[in-house]
């Protein structure tokens, strides 16, 4: 079926207290899994600006193939250009396909992270583009340096969000509330007191970054208390990595990348499949 829009996913799911799993792709093999394993749920494909660069800065081999794929499947896919810090690649996103852009300038102080983020908003608006941003415990305020979102002990205020969406105008917020990327165990413990006073501040959809290390009974908690869009990326790796080390394991002789994608692409599907799994449980 054609792309669907983020915003129309995410709008939808908000709307019914539910949420939308997006998973980072970074070859095919990704775009293919989680396609198979979504089912009958949607999903959103995301492609981060550390993958565009893994690919030699080129955006449009893997978002083509990522739209190719995407027309041919059976649930509603939607793309979306994730942590972008370049203002070139942000002026890429409409015409390759993408509906959304999570811009990234949650690095920066406060008034310069809502600055960029105001600029990069009005002219996504233009293009019919569906923006995130992110904001955790942001410094620059007497005088702290700016704290990564996801830094241990990064919490998002939720004054501060509320002065930041109204001021900034984005779609959707990523909020910190106790995730972080790229965690290879399912540990983190989310602040849930934190997601209700957000839930209740914001008339934004929120975003949980970093879900890959929350557990299920944590993820379920935070969709019923507010997430509307759920970020998946190390998970895949992880799935990937592992089967590609077992099959190599027990075939050393190997050499054609068919059979070790082939297990990979499947164990990636499995992990799809039980995230939606876990998010379906969550609205039940």
């Amino acid at each position: 079926m054609p792309l669907t829009t983020t915003g129309e996913l995410i709008t939808r799911a908000a709307a019914a207290r539910s949420a939308v799993a997006s998973f980072n792709v970074i070859t095919l093999e990704h775009v293919e899994a989680v396609i198979a394993g979504a089912e009958s749920a949607p999903v959103v494909l995301q492609v981060s600006e550390n993958a565009v660069r893994f690919h030699g800065g080129q955006l449009l081999p893997l978002a083509r193939a990522a739209v190719a794929a995407a027309e041919r499947s059976a649930v509603p896919v939607a793309l979306h250009l994730d942590h972008v810090q370049s203002e070139n690649l942000l002026h890429q996103a409409a015409e390759a396909g993408f509906s959304s852009v999570m811009y990234d300038a949650a690095r920066l102080p406060y008034a310069e992270n809502l600055a960029a983020t105001r600029a990069a908003v009005d002219w996504a608006h233009t293009q019919g583009l569906w923006i995130e941003a992110e904001l955790g415990q942001i410094g620059g305020k007497n005088g702290r340096p700016p704290l990564d979102a996801h830094a241990p002990g990064a919490r998002t205020d939720p004054d501060e969000a509320r002065a930041f969406v109204a001021d900034s105008g984005v779609d959707a917020l990523a909020v910190a509330i106790g995730s972080a990327h790229a965690m290879t165990t399912r540990t983190a413990t989310l602040d849930h007191a934190l997601l209700k006073r957000l839930s209740s501040t914001l008339d934004v959809p929120l975003v949980l970054h970093g879900s890959s290390g929350v557990p299920d009974g944590e993820l379920t908690a935070a969709v019923a208390g507010g997430i509307a869009k759920v970020n998946i990326g190390t998970a895949l790796n992880i799935a990937l990595t592992g089967a590609i080390r077992d099959f190599l394991a027990d075939r050393p002789e190997a050499v054609d990348p068919r059979g070790y994608l082939t297990v990979a692409r499947e164990a990636m599907t499995r992990a799809v499949a039980r995230t939606l799994r876990t998010l379906g449980a969550a609205t039940a």
